[in-house]
């Protein structure tokens, strides 16, 4: 196949997907999920929103030094103080880009922007001007494309084209888009802008109606060689296309799409269990591609079918997302040398010796109380090791929890606050809700539990159990996690840690303007 065949996977998990509520990363969790992300072959990584604040600036900024095989992007509206500052976060890539973005429907220009049609064009151009000047890579995006007039969308593309963008993107900012109307219009753009033929177009739909995929897909036949997409579908409200179903619809039906990605589909599964550990959004079984049912088969037809011939009942094989790795690969006498060797095969990158060390106690720790030690195990206890690098005003010293049928459960804990133990004991409905309130008649931080959520992390009852919890207060939103095989230490940590980010001041929920 030629270039003009290979679709482009641009991955918007780190700004999109943090969109979504109580998805908030800190910077070496977004670097952790960007260097995943380069091993998946992503051809574009945007990495976040430079000027949405200092810490999503510093985040941009390591993930541009750091990535190398991957173009790194920050998005920016179409104002020049977000355009520089873009730029001053990806001065250091290897590859980088500027999303710079107006809106462009009816009800957006006259109630959000307050602008005439005219005026909105004029500063488009001079966006992409400005980026251009600062960047050789700029893509231009016309926000609520899917509620837009086709003649205006012509219009602007066209001066934004000939200002220096080489990607447009057409974005279904809100999910109203239906595939034959929104290829339709891919198709349209194409044929009817005098230039398009000098820039690449680009689809980031949204699932308010389940429609992502299909639209996205939609655009592609329709020519479109660029698709916006997260991993495990993250993002505001309904979320984005997934990543893992947009390249495998594109790997499984090349007969009829009959184009491909450059994508390592192996790493798919890593990437998708390393996003939704951080995020603390657990997978829904029946999710495609990396939902645990995603190849698993009950009814007898199928299994028969399946013994005799795979192809019977699988469109492709569990080994070709990476679910090869679900396997046992590390055991109590396992030593340094091969825990860092799996650690490297499932792209697990410390910062150090010392993280190394760290984790590897853990590993040690946990191998005496599990004898089965599975890859998810590893992702899990990578993360609640990192987790400790938050800096711990709070930290959990012990926990005794009591409960009894017919009498009401009881929490003693013991917490370090600032160097200095504190002690507590509350009663609860539950084990869990007598550790919360012991632990918040310490911290006394007045936030909202939004969320606590509990998986197995494997099979067995020896499994870990990963908890998280979602705080909120003052629109700040933050998710504790914690993972231990005592699912009350769990809990118990992931509540501390989400009182340390918060504490920490990790930076309020991003709702900025976006595509």
């Amino acid at each position: 196949m030629s270039s003009n065949d290979r679709v482009i996977i641009f991955d918007t998990t780190l700004r999109d997907g943090e969109q979504s509520p109580g998805a908030s990363m800190t910077g070496e969790e977004k670097l952790r999920i960007a260097k995943a992300l380069e091993r998946l072959r992503v051809d574009v990584i945007e990495a976040g929103f430079a000027i949405a604040s200092p810490g999503d600036f510093a985040a941009v900024k390591a993930i541009a030094d750091n990535i190398k095989d991957s173009t790194v992007c920050s998005l920016s509206r179409a104002v020049d103080a977000d355009i520089e500052r873009a730029a001053e976060a990806l001065a250091g890539a290897n590859s980088g880009r500027i999303h710079t973005f107006i809106a462009t429907s009816p009800i957006h220009m006259q109630y959000k922007l307050r602008m005439q049609p005219d005026e909105v064009i004029a500063q488009a151009v001079k966006a992409v001007k400005k980026a251009r000047s600062l960047c050789g890579d700029v893509e231009f995006s016309c926000e609520d494309a899917g509620r837009s007039e086709i003649d205006f969308l012509c219009r602007i593309i066209e001066a934004a084209i000939d200002a220096g963008a080489r990607t447009i993107n057409i974005p279904d900012t809100v999910g109203y888009a239906i595939p034959h109307q929104f290829g339709e219009t891919i198709r349209q753009l194409l044929e009817r802008i005098p230039n398009a033929d000098k820039a690449v177009f680009s689809v980031h739909c949204h699932n308010d109606l389940g429609l992502a995929v299909a639209n996205s897909l939609a655009a592609v036949v329709a020519g479109a060689r660029q698709v916006e997409c997260t991993i495990n579908g993250l993002g505001e409200r309904a979320g984005n296309a997934a990543l893992e179903e947009i390249v495998m619809a594109i790997k499984t039906r090349q007969d009829l799409l009959d184009v491909h990605t450059r994508i390592e589909t192996e790493h798919i599964l890593s990437a998708s269990r390393l996003v939704s550990g951080i995020t603390g959004f657990p997978v829904q079984p029946n999710k495609a591609i990396v939902g645990a049912n995603a190849f698993a088969h009950e009814s007898g037809i199928h299994q028969d079918g399946v013994l005799k011939h795979r192809e019977t009942y699988e469109i492709m094989s569990a080994q070709s997302v990476g679910w090869n790795t679900n396997k046992m690969v590390l055991g109590k006498l396992s030593g340094r040398a091969a825990f860092r060797s799996r650690l490297d095969e499932l792209g697990i990158v410390l910062g150090g010796e010392a993280e190394l060390n760290a984790a590897f106690a853990r590993f040690k720790e946990l191998a005496d109380k599990k004898h089965e030690i599975f890859d998810e195990d590893l992702q899990a206890l990578v993360s609640d090791t990192l987790a400790e690098d938050t800096p711990e005003h709070f930290r959990l010293v012990t926990l005794e929890v009591a409960s009894k049928t017919g009498e009401v459960p009881q929490a003693q804990i013991v917490v370090s606050v600032a160097g200095q133990e504190q002690r507590a004991s509350a009663q609860g409905s539950g084990p869990v809700d007598a550790t919360f309130k012991a632990i918040e008649s310490i911290a006394a931080s007045e936030a909202n539990l939004q969320l606590y959520s509990v998986n197995a992390i494997t099979e067995g009852t020896d499994s870990q159990g990963e908890v998280t919890v979602r705080l909120e207060k003052g629109g700040r939103i933050v998710n504790g996690n914690g993972a231990d095989t005592d699912i009350l230490v769990a809990s118990a940590k992931a509540y501390i840690n989400a009182l340390n980010l918060m504490q920490a001041g990790t930076k309020a929920h991003p709702q900025a303007d976006g595509v």
